[in-house]
């Protein structure tokens, strides 16, 4: 699995483009979790990464919207340092509810 972190920043001065951003953060929900508004821990195979970036591309206007990829060291613990609320589940590991 290749971990993640997916930032976006989407233009919401039109209509179209809040119907962009709505579009960006579904396919981010579908495939990680949200640990700040625009932002996503994903983990992902090299295929799933391939139909991820494809999909994103393709709900985003290039000329207006930005997002980025950037692929996570591991393990995350070692990597990652997170301050106050953080929101991040570990859904590797069994849980328990």
């Amino acid at each position: 699995m290749i971990d993640l972190l997916i930032t976006y920043d989407v233009s919401t001065l039109t209509e179209a483009g809040r119907k962009r951003l709505r579009r960006v953060a579904r396919i981010c929900v579908a495939h990680g979790q949200r640990v700040q508004n625009s932002v996503f821990e994903v983990s992902v195979t090299e295929v799933q990464l391939l139909a991820l970036r494809e999909r994103l591309l393709q709900a985003m206007d290039v000329t207006e919207d930005s997002v980025c990829i950037y692929r996570l060291r591991q393990p995350r613990e070692k990597f990652v340092e997170s301050y106050g609320l953080d929101r991040y589940t570990d859904f590797s590991e069994p849980l328990i509810l």
